[in-house]
């Protein structure tokens, strides 16, 4: 069995704003690509006036600008070790500390003796993107499989159960 997460976007912060709308303000937010943690990605995005100006990536490990003042922007932030290294934190301390793993639970029921059940329940993940894969000897196996949708628990966290139907060796 395998699981993986998917895409999704979890933090946002505003950082100015005035009586007339917002001047200045900045997302931040983590990408999840794959169940491996080095692959999350986190991103900040600078905006005024609602275009991104600049953008630090984890991936690229600094700022890129967008427009003319975003790019002596990302200079400036790139010549600031403190600053990279402030955000390099900002990813371990927000982006790996909110993926919750799945607890899983597989049990065999058996139906009749030319057929049996496994059922596997995945139970309290975040996010909700998740993917239950059943595996025979190496190779995934996509017949006799049925999944339910993710379930919302009502706080926050989700559940699947996926079915396969084969017969004993």
């Amino acid at each position: 069995i395998m699981l993986s997460t998917g895409m999704i976007n979890i933090m946002f912060k505003l950082f100015f704003s005035s009586s007339d709308g917002f001047i200045e303000y900045y997302l931040d937010h983590c990408d999840f690509n794959s169940s491996d943690l080095k692959d999350i990605e986190y991103i900040r995005s600078l905006y005024y006036n609602k275009v991104e100006y600049a953008r630090f990536s984890s991936s690229l490990g600094k700022y890129v600008g967008y427009t003319e003042y975003g790019l002596k922007q990302a200079d400036y932030f790139n010549s600031q070790a403190s600053i990279l290294a402030g955000l390099r934190a900002t990813k371990e301390t927000v982006c790996n500390t909110t993926l919750i793993m799945p607890t899983t639970e597989l049990y065999g029921a058996l139906w009749c003796k030319h057929s049996a059940m496994l059922v596997c329940s995945v139970y309290d993940f975040y996010p909700k993107q998740i993917r239950v894969k059943w595996t025979r000897d190496g190779q995934e196996v996509t017949s006799d499989v049925t999944s339910t949708d993710e379930l919302a628990d009502g706080d926050w966290y989700y559940q699947i159960h996926s079915h396969l139907e084969y017969t004993p060796r």
